[in-house]
């Protein structure tokens, strides 16, 4: 593949086999030449896990102290008086019998879907539609609640979910390039935190095997995990 001359020159700065504090490596990062849109910035943690397993698999939610940067549109699903409820807390699409039909004929232009448990019987009808875009409801992740108002407000201020995939790797967005350096490591310590508080009681030896951070158009710097603790 031929790169860019601004990741050419990014390149030159960094060598993804060393080791940085999450400080250091995101002043580099902040010193890489900028795209004309603001990028994202992902944190690629590979973890010791076989999540072909049950006991191994690492999945939730982690709010963002910053945010992510990112206007999230949210739908919440139910009846009755949780939709004052869900309206007051912000939600951008609240009902139930309007928008049940829209996903049934293949809408889904929404970030999160949020249900009270009463609404699942007919959401999981949809589940081959909201299934492969990640927009299933499901209460391991905060999604399936009768605390409507607190989903609402944790989606909207920057709660991303993660979930480990087949090659044990962890993807999160962890904000946007304009953030710079300080906000964004508080980001990064987050998500850090919060996948070693899930560690599975299954795993032995190193849990977490390595971390690395990009922005859409930049290079990947490795971190190392000790300064994140």
């Amino acid at each position: 593949m031929k790169r860019g001359k601004n990741y050419r020159t990014a390149r030159a700065r960094a060598d993804k086999n060393t080791e940085l504090p999450v400080g250091d490596a995101l002043r580099i990062l902040d010193s890489f030449p900028k795209a004309k849109f603001d990028e994202t910035i992902d944190c690629a943690v590979r973890l010791n896990v076989n999540p072909r397993h049950a006991d191994q698999m690492v999945r939730g939610t982690v709010v963002m102290p910053n945010g992510t940067g990112k206007t999230v549109r949210v739908l919440v699903i139910t009846r009755g008086p949780k939709e004052q409820e869900a309206k007051n807390a912000g939600a951008d699409m609240v009902g139930a019998d309007e928008y049940l039909p829209k996903i049934k004929d293949g809408w889904t232009d929404v970030d999160v879907i949020i249900a009270t448990p009463d609404m699942m019987g007919e959401l999981g009808k949809l589940g081959r539609i909201l299934g492969p875009r990640g927009l299933m409801p499901n209460p391991k992740v905060g999604t399936v609640t009768m605390d409507i108002a607190k989903a609402v407000k944790e989606a909207k201020a920057g709660r991303i979910e993660y979930r480990v995939d087949k090659a044990g790797i962890v993807h999160a967005p962890v904000g946007k390039r304009s953030f710079g350096p300080e906000k964004l490591e508080e980001n990064v310590k987050a998500l850090y935190r919060e996948l070693i508080r899930v560690k599975p009681a299954a795993v032995k030896g190193i849990y977490v095997k390595s971390i690395f951070i990009s922005g859409t158009m930049t290079p990947s710097l490795r971190l190392d995990a000790n300064s994140l603790a």
